[in-house]
C-alpha cells in the first residue's frame, strides 16, 4: 500500500488458447498504458528473463516440447516462472509499475494439466510454491474456438518457428481440453472472458475499458521513455 492508501503496482495477465491474439493485444495495451503516462513492463511466459527465454527456446523455438515429458515440462516452466517473479515481476510491482504478462500460472494448469493430463491439484501446489504469493490483479481470458485459433496460429508458422512446433504439434483434442480448462478457471476465479473472434480494434477497446478502471484505483509509477519489452530470444 502507498501513503494514499491505494495498492501499489498493477499486474495484468493475458491467458487464452493458441491463436487468441494475446501477444498482439498485450502489445496494444502496453502502448496505451505508456500513452497514459505510466511505467509499463511487457513480458511473457515462459520468458522475461535470460533463464526464461532459454527455457522458451528449448521447449518452443527448438520444437522439443513434444519430446519432453509433461512432468519435466511443468518443472522447467515453473522454475522459469519463479525466476521471472523474483527478477522482473515483483521488483516492477513494488516500484509501482504496471506489468503485463502474456501467460502466467493458469497456463500450467491448462496445458500441462488439462492438455497433457498431469494431476491438476499437484500442479496447483507447485504453482503456489513458484509464484510465492504473486497473483494477477486482472486476468483477461481471450477465448476462441480451438479449431479456429489453432488454424490462426499455424498460419504464422512461416514467420515464427514457435508456431511450427511446440504445443501446435498437438492435435485438436489437446487444444479443446486446454480451452475448456481456461473457461472453467475463468468461471471459478471471476476472470474477464472476452470474445477473441472480434476485430483487433474492437477487442482492444474492450480490454482498455476494463484496464482503465483498474488504473485509477492504484498508485502507479510515471512512465520512463519506452515500454520495457521482454528480453530477446536466445539463440542457444
Amino acid at each position: 500500500m502507498s501513503g494514499s492508501g491505494k495498492p501499489t503496482g498493477l499486474f495484468i495477465v493475458f491467458e487464452g488458447p493458441e491463436g487468441s491474439g494475446k501477444s498482439t493485444q498485450s502489445g496494444v495495451l502496453a502502448r496505451r498504458i505508456l500513452g497514459a503516462g505510466l511505467e509499463v513492463v511487457l513480458t511473457r511466459e515462459p520468458g522475461g528473463t535470460d533463464l526464461g527465454e532459454r527455457v522458451r527456446g528449448l521447449l518452443l523455438r527448438e520444437r522439443k516440447l513434444p519430446d519432453v515429458e509433461p512432468r519435466v515440462q511443468a518443472l522447467l516452466m515453473l522454475a522459469a516462472r519463479a525466476q521471472h517473479i523474483e527478477e522482473r515481476i515483483r521488483p516492477s510491482l513494488r516500484q509501482g509499475g504496471v506489468v503485463i504478462c502474456d501467460r502466467f500460472a493458469a497456463s500450467t494448469l491448462a496445458y500441462q494439466g488439462a492438455g497433457f493430463g498431469l494431476d491438476v491439484d499437484a500442479l496447483a501446489d507447485i504453482n503456489d510454491f513458484a509464484t510465492d504469493g504473486i497473483r494477477a490483479d486482472l486476468t483477461l481470458l481471450l477465448d476462441i474456438n480451438a479449431e479456429v485459433g489453432l488454424a490462426r496460429s499455424l498460419n504464422l508458422r512461416g514467420s515464427d518457428w514457435e508456431k511450427a512446433g511446440g504445443v501446435n504439434a498437438q492435435g485438436l483434442d489437446f487444444h479443446e481440453r486446454v480451452r475448456q480448462s481456461y473457461l472453467v478457471q475463468a468461471e471459478q476465479q471471476g476472470w474477464a472472458t472476452l470474445d477473441a473472434m472480434r476485430s483487433e480494434e474492437e477487442l482492444g477497446n474492450e480490454i482498455w475499458q476494463r484496464v482503465e478502471t483498474e488504473l485509477g484505483k492504484r498508485e502507479l509509477l510515471p512512465a520512463a521513455s519506452a515500454v520495457q519489452p521482454p528480453l530477446p530470444m536466445q539463440s542457444t
